[in-house]
């Protein structure tokens, strides 16, 4: 099979032909129909957070394909469904996080395309406990970005419990960021889109943005707090600075929920005083549980949300890590097998 493999950190991925994983005990083997590029992708094939993968290995996180094999212990009617492989491959099951419906912080989990082998590849093999069945109303290509960004957001302004009426300002649109976007309406958030890049605020507008703000020409915290200050802030931006100007647009009573992870490890000054007088929360959110994904593709499929993505093959992926690096993704790339 043709894999997408990072050999060595910040070197280039190679295309090598390997062989076809067998699934093993609690296993299934999937066959890759979409699999989307997420930016934690290129973290980890450039080495750029604390706890480092383990080169060689294969990125991706967001696959989906039917099953076509399934190990031993695992029921044979798998067979031909199609699912989504995420980013948590598996958790241990038995922690209070786990047996609470938190395993998203399980400190034994596997992380598919980090921790163990991904999506990069025309096979993956998966646990069959972490992987979601995909419904028949949602396309694979739609799937694919859905299983990491759209779980990912959908999970942030859950914990930020966003009621209608409240002002969310949304601090980068793009993978995931148009999501973020569309969740917060949703629920009835007033929503203000901020971002960089003309392009970005274009696609926000379009889908329903009740502001937006450009941070390379006007001051967002000002923009912010005159339009009304913000409820909710959630960052997902990569620059510090986006984090500092979120908490900053807040008004009292104010959530900061934190997505974004920067490359090196990063910190923000929060004033004490400040964020006590004020009742201010900063909340880190971390994906979702399999529960979140499969009502993230219960509204898809019910036709409440839209996925802006492009389609893009194995061979081009390291001019597609360049496209995301360099801002020219106007959201999602997929690749498609």
């Amino acid at each position: 099979m043709k894999a997408a493999v990072v050999t060595d950190f910040g070197k280039p991925l190679e295309i090598q032909d390997l062989p076809v994983p067998e699934p093993g005990p609690g296993q299934v083997l999937v066959k890759m129909e979409a699999s989307g590029l997420c930016h934690t992708d290129i973290h980890a094939a450039h080495g750029d957070w604390p706890v480092k993968p383990r080169p060689p290995f294969v990125p991706g996180h967001e696959g989906i394909g039917p099953v076509t094999a399934v190990g031993a212990g695992v029921p044979a009617d798998l067979v031909g469904k199609r699912v989504a492989v995420p980013w948590l491959g598996s958790s241990c099951g038995t922690c209070r996080y786990c047996v609470s419906g938190w395993e998203t912080l399980c400190e034994s989990q596997v992380n598919s395309g980090y921790s163990v082998d991904g999506c990069y590849a025309e096979y993956a093999v998966a646990d069959a406990s972490g992987i979601v069945r995909v419904p028949d109303g949602v396309s694979s290509f739609d799937a694919a970005p859905l299983t990491c960004a759209g779980v990912t957001t959908y999970k942030a302004i859950k914990v930020a419990r966003v009621v209608p009426a409240e002002r969310v300002a949304v601090f980068g649109i793009g993978g995931l960021g148009h999501l973020a976007l569309q969740y917060a309406r949703l629920v009835g958030g007033l929503v203000t889109a901020v971002d960089l890049e003309p392009d970005k605020l274009g696609l926000a507008h379009r889908l329903g943005a009740d502001e937006i703000v450009n941070a390379r020409t006007h001051d967002p915290v000002e923009e912010i707090r005159k339009a009304g200050g913000a409820d909710v802030a959630v960052v997902l931006a990569a620059a510090p600075t986006a984090f500092e100007q979120a908490f900053r647009s807040l008004n009292r009573g104010g959530r900061l929920v934190m997505v974004a992870l920067p490359a090196d490890d990063a910190a923000i000054k929060v004033p004490i005083f400040e964020t006590v007088l004020g009742g201010i929360s900063v909340i880190g959110s971390i994906v979702g549980t399999r529960q979140d994904l499969a009502e993230v593709f219960a509204l898809h499929a019910a036709g409440r949300t839209q996925v802006i993505a492009e389609t893009r093959r194995l061979d081009q992926v390291n001019d597609s890590f360049d496209e995301v690096l360099g801002g020219r993704a106007e959201a999602r790339l997929v690749f498609e097998f």
